[in-house]
């Protein structure tokens, strides 16, 4: 498993990516990445966000969410961004070229999720099928500062041994670890497709 630029720039293929996957604990700049990757290869980005949840936040069927994701996996490039491991894993994984894991700290993830959601319910920024967040985003039951914590201690147990066996079937693996490995991985990639 690739780790941080130099480890990216050894990994690097002379082909431009067409199927790319972003994980990552929430906060961590997934969207963002994903975004900014998808033009440069000339992908479609799709937030799994945005099929997992329907109108309300009420959580799509298991079976529609799967659908969605297989429909549009069958696109000659993509890149999607969210994790959903359990149920993307084995079959959306696999397809891809490159797998970016944005392996980030909490003390870098909890403002940034705290910024954003703050951001979001005061703007009513309207996120997917009519959603939008409110003030229990942070302080609810739900609160996303609770599964960013949880989320994140998952990932660090359970995402380097399933990335290995992914990259050992050969699906490029990269882990950046900060905002600064992320841009220069970005970097990388723009400079290698000039």
């Amino acid at each position: 498993m690739a780790v941080g630029r130099r480890e990216a720039d050894e990994a690097a293929e002379p082909q431009s990516p067409r199927r790319v996957v972003v994980l990552g604990t929430t906060g961590t700049g997934k969207s963002t990445l994903a975004g900014e990757v998808a033009p440069l290869i000339g992908a479609d980005h799709v937030e799994l966000d945005s099929l997992a949840h329907g109108p309300n936040w009420s959580p799509r069927p298991v079976e529609e969410f799967t659908s969605a994701v297989e429909e549009l996996a069958r696109r000659p490039r993509w890149v999607f961004d969210g994790n959903y491991i359990d149920r993307v894993s084995g079959s959306l994984w696999p397809q891809a070229d490159v797998v970016v894991w944005l392996d980030l700290p909490l003390w870098v993830i909890v403002p940034r999720i705290v910024r954003r959601t703050v951001v979001r319910i005061v703007r009513r920024t309207e996120l997917w099928n009519g959603n939008r967040e409110h003030w229990a985003a942070l302080f609810g039951r739900n609160s996303l500062l609770v599964w960013a914590v949880k989320s994140h201690r998952r990932h660090r147990r359970e995402l380097p041994g399933r990335l290995s066996e992914l990259s050992a079937s050969g699906v490029r693996v990269v882990r950046l670890r900060s905002a600064a490995d992320s841009k220069r991985w970005l970097a990388d990639l723009a400079r290698s497709l000039a």
